[in-house]
Order: structure tokens, then sequence, then C-alpha cells
């Protein structure tokens, strides 16, 4: 977590956010959506039931962050939305196979999930757990494909992206850091560290593979991941201020369930609050060597930072 003598930038300003950036979100997730529903497969009969349960919750209500990131990045560079939007969709399968894991009874055991029930709930928890891990194949297999026109070594380097993204120094090792916390009041080292692997990777991988598809110069990929990895551990912190205030209709998921980690606990509403505001800012200053080429990528910080307007 950057220290407060870091953090240089100003919070961010309500008019920042332009007309394009509103029209970017909005028909960025639209387009998200509508190829989600075309890239999932299509439930049959005697199919088992998992592609229904795979729908069911990649296709749930959802804000769409983390694909819209990777369009925003991919959209710097110029990618063709041919090749981008595949991508992002990976991103988002990834995401929901991590939902539906998390929601299982061995883990969290939450039984709402985007105001909806939760997988396990609904398809049962053995179906449940095949149709995130097919989540998590046809990801795999579309970020290959995505990146089927950009040269051998950047396909790889996909592939160990989100690899990386995924593993013990990731979602998998910040999720086993949560589950293994002794008390719910762990100091802020901890939740940091727990909490920039369970949710941050996620962040970092969706800027990094927008960045790889669209060749960026590596000064610029770096600016990207500081970026990322403050906005990821920002959103983190607005969610347990939202869980702190919200109430399960508001917020989609259970209220008061973050409590095994969480900022709120620790430094109080405002405090978590106050340091989600200085993480935006940093995550904003990170952009500046992108100056005005960075405005799509700029206005999912606003987004996220009004979440707790």
């Amino acid at each position: 977590m950057p220290a407060r003598s870091d953090l240089r930038a100003s919070p961010p300003a309500p008019g920042f956010s332009d007309a394009r950036v509103g029209d970017f979100l909005r028909d960025g997730a639209r387009a998200v959506d509508a190829e989600l529903d075309r890239l999932l497969p299509t439930p049959a009969q005697e199919d088992g039931g998992i592609p229904a349960a795979m729908r069911y919750t990649a296709l749930a209500p959802g804000k769409r962050i983390r694909p819209l990131l990777t369009l925003a990045v991919a959209d710097l560079y110029g990618v063709p939305r041919s090749e981008s939007l595949p991508a992002a969709c990976a991103i988002e399968m990834v995401h929901a196979c991590s939902l539906i894991l998390d929601d299982l009874p061995c883990m969290d055991n939450a039984d709402l999930r985007r105001g909806l029930p939760a997988n396990h709930q609904v398809k049962g928890e053995a179906t449940a757990i095949l149709a995130a891990f097919a989540l998590l194949n046809r990801a795999y297999g579309l970020l290959a494909g995505a990146a089927a026109e950009v040269e051998e070594p950047a396909q790889s380097e996909v592939g160990r992206c989100l690899s990386r993204a995924l593993g013990t120094e990731g979602v998998i090792g910040g999720q086993a850091l949560d589950l293994a916390a002794d008390s719910p009041r762990a100091d802020l080292d901890r939740l940091e560290r727990i909490h920039s692997r369970k949710t941050g990777s996620l962040f970092i991988a969706s800027v990094e593979v927008g960045a790889i598809l669209g060749r960026s110069p590596l000064s610029e990929r770096g600016a990207l991941v500081a970026f990322a990895k403050n906005l990821g551990l920002a959103y983190q912190i607005l969610d347990d201020w939202l869980d702190a205030k919200g109430s399960p209709r508001t917020l989609g998921k259970p209220s008061g369930k973050d409590g095994r980690g969480n900022f709120v606990t620790l430094v109080g509403a405002e405090g978590a609050k106050g340091l989600a505001d200085e993480l935006v800012a940093c995550a904003l200053d990170h952009l500046r060597p992108l100056g005005t080429r960075g405005v799509l990528v700029a206005g999912l910080a606003f987004e996220i930072s009004r979440r707790s307007r």
C-alpha cells in the first residue's frame, strides 16, 4: 500500500468524466454482455446442466469493471474490438469462476451474489464447481484465440499473465490467506497482502492483457500496472465500506459478510473511505505519462470512486 507521501494527485474531480467516458462505460458493458452471451455454451438436453450454470453467474447483472479495463487499455492502443472483446470476456469469465468458488460453503458460504441466489444454492455444489472450472477453461481458450494474430511470444505472455493473476501469488493465494486469518481485525499490512492478491491481481491482469494485445511500450505498461494495483485495492476497500453501510438489496449480496478481512473494522468507515480516495488519486497519478490518451482508463477509476458518493 503506498505511503501518504506518495499520493501526489488530488482526489477525482466530479467533472472529469465526460460524455465520451459515459458512452464507453455504457456501450462497453453492453458489448461485453452480448459477447458473453455469444461465447458461452448454449444449454442443451443431457449436457449435465453445466452450460446453464456457467451462464447463470457469468450473465448475471454486474458492473463489468474488469473487462471494461481490458477494453479501455486495448482501445488506447488501437486494438480491434474483434480481438479485444473476446479477451475482455475471458477476464469476466475468470471473475465469474472466482465468484462461484468464493461463495461455496467451504469458502465464504454466501447465499446471494449479484442480486441472485448464489450458484451453488440453485445448481448444487457439484454443478457449481464444475461450472467454475468450465468458465476457467473457456477463458484460457478465448485468450489464446484472441491473441491468435499476435506474434507467438505475446500469445505465451497472455497465458502467463493470467496464470500469475490466479496462482498462489494471486487470487488463490489471497483467498488462502483470507481463510487462514485468525482474527477479524488483521493489521493493514495483512489486509493489503490478502486483497492485493484476491482482488488486485485480476485488476492488474485486466490491464496487462489489453496492453499485451496492444503491444504497448514497457514504460506505459508499467504505469498501467501501477494504476491497476492501486485501483484494485481501492475497489476492495470501497466494497468493505459498502458492506458496512449497505443492505443486501443494494449490494446484491449479503451485507456484513466481509468481516474476516475488513478495512472498515480496522480503521473505521471514514478512515476506509479516505484511504480508498487516496488510492484512487494515486492510481490516477500513475496515468499521467499517458496524458489525454488515458481518459477512458481514468474514467474507470472515477466510476469506482463514485461507488461511495
